[in-house]
């Protein structure tokens, strides 16, 4: 059994959720505002849900699919948000994701976590390429790709179907040989 990582930042750690965080987890993901920018995240965010999504992540790791970590303020030990890479062995990618709660956003946290985890995807994991899609209506998490050398990819024109609208994903995307950890 694959012991899941914990990645030191300059602000934050990246750690694995403990069932102590569900009551946070419930609270940050379940603000409406952190569901509507996101694809998967439920509105409202039920009792139990956060601890049945903790309870995934030990296996899911282990089984090689997919890595989730919190994301934790260093200075007063807090969970912020959850950042993951969905990984594909078959073709040496993963796909990051992210949410920061509303509390915390526009502090470069998001940025700082997406780098942490993006360095361990290409060094640890061994992945060839990264990427990601967010909302068209959430452009701040486009900027994050951004900051951290994704390239924006395109455009899926109402490819997803959140709360009965439809909505437009941008794709974008980070090859291990463009990736230089000293630049972003």
């Amino acid at each position: 059994m694959k012991t899941l990582p914990i990645i030191e930042l300059e602000r934050l750690i990246l750690r694995p959720f403990s069932l102590d965080d569900t009551k946070v987890v419930q609270e940050l993901a379940g603000d409406i505002y952190v569901a509507e920018m996101t694809l998967n995240i439920p509105h409202p965010y039920d009792d139990g849900v956060a601890k049945e999504w903790i309870e995934t992540h030990a296996d899911d790791f282990n089984e090689g699919r997919l890595l989730t970590l919190a994301v934790v303020h260093k200075e007063d030990d807090d969970v912020i948000g959850a950042i993951s890479i969905g990984i594909n062995k078959k073709f040496d990618h993963g796909e990051l994701a992210y949410w920061i709660g509303k509390k915390y956003k526009n502090n470069g946290y998001c940025t700082e976590a997406a780098k942490g985890i993006v360095k361990y995807a290409f060094e640890e994991l061994k992945l060839n390429r990264i990427f990601a899609r967010h909302l068209g209506k959430n452009p701040a998490s486009g900027k994050v790709m951004e900051k951290i050398g994704m390239r924006y990819e395109g455009l899926l024109r109402q490819h997803a179907k959140k709360w009965g609208v439809y909505e437009d994903l941008m794709y974008y995307g980070l090859l291990k040989d463009e990736y230089d950890s000293e630049k972003i």
